[in-house]
């Protein structure tokens, strides 16, 4: 037997954990026992209603865990082999299209907020050797996401500057994946002790969005009036925007979060005049996780962890997510 927690309906009240047989592998299909699991805000829009999950569904995309169960036609895995989900089953490698966003873990199907996990082989990928299941879990959504923002859409060199909003999952894995590559980053923060933090992890430059709320002019300040190459964009509405005030001539903005509201009325001219391009990102695919992985492994990159939760107090990670206390990623540990 094994369990797992599902959602029922909208509200924390209707996460309900459950007791069920173990699952059997189908054509194509692996059986992972899962080690931990990370929580995205995305988790929070699912709990909130406004996603079109069924009834009944497993949450949690990203997972880390072993496999313990080969269905029929499976290859290239074996029993014993430490995996990590993919966000997007179906999504291989190239652009996104309807087909492959047509499913993602979680969401349109069971995640990984259990015991066991019944996954398609094209939703996993092989665990980073050098972390452990714990710090491996972070990497499906927030880790990736990063990635893409940075280097498959934002195109981010050795030597350029970057921004990057807040200290949350995919904001400390930008910081990290920015610095591993050369780039200099501009951080907003408004929380010095998160602040030093970053600076001690390489930020180059923190501003405080508090102190400063027309921070755009501190970020010009801080590039001698030139703006930055690339905006890692996660506030949304208040704070895109400013982002289009301090983005250089030609620079990139990488849109992933919508923390601060879901509408901003934002100017047309510089987005024309100043050749802004603005890239909309939804996680990425399976090609760039094992690329992920893979410079995880060369570089030593470890995962910032701030918060880790029994797997039966799961809705309490729901309730810590959105304080926005943390500094990186939370875990919910399941396999003792």
């Amino acid at each position: 037997m094994m369990k797992s927690w599902r959602l029922h309906g909208a509200g924390l009240d209707t996460l309900k954990q459950e007791t069920d047989a173990i699952p059997e592998p189908g054509f194509g299909e692996v059986l992972v026992k899962m080690h931990a699991a990370a929580i995205n805000h995305r988790d929070l829009g699912i709990l909130a209603g406004v996603y079109p999950n069924p009834p009944g569904i497993i949450p949690f995309s990203d997972g880390s865990g072993v496999i313990a169960g080969l269905g029929p036609d499976v290859a290239g895995l074996r029993l014993g082999d430490e995996v990590i989900t993919s966000f997007y089953p179906y999504w291989e490698s190239g652009p996104a299209d309807a087909d492959n966003h047509r499913a993602s873990l979680g969401c349109e199907m069971d995640g990984v907020l259990a015991q066991y996990a019944v996954l398609p082989v094209s939703a996993l990928v092989a665990k980073p050797r050098t972390l452990n299941h714990a710090q491996a879990s972070t990497l499906p959504c927030a880790g990736l996401t990063a990635w893409t923002a940075l280097f498959t859409e934002g195109q981010l060199q050795a030597g350029q500057t970057v921004l990057i909003q807040g200290t949350g999952g995919v904001a400390i894995f930008a910081l990290q994946l920015a610095k591993m590559a050369g780039a200099r980053v501009i951080l907003l923060s408004a929380s010095e002790a998160k602040a030093e933090r970053a600076r001690d992890m390489g930020a180059d430059v923190t501003i405080n969005y508090r102190d400063h709320p027309e921070w755009a002019a501190q970020v010009l300040a801080a590039t001698e009036g030139r703006g930055v190459d690339l905006i890692i964009e996660l506030g949304g509405q208040d704070t895109l925007p400013q982002s289009l005030n301090c983005v250089k001539v030609g620079g990139r903005i990488s849109i992933i979060g919508v923390l601060s509201g879901l509408v901003a009325a934002i100017p047309v001219p510089p987005i024309l005049f100043r050749h802004i391009h603005m890239t909309g990102i939804t996680v990425g695919h399976r090609s760039d996780l094992r690329a992920l992985c893979a410079a995880i492994d060369h570089n030593g990159l470890i995962p910032v962890i701030d918060g880790r939760f029994a797997f039966d107090d799961a809705p309490g990670i729901y309730a810590a997510l959105p304080t926005g206390a943390h500094f990186g990623k939370l875990v919910v540990d399941i396999a003792g």
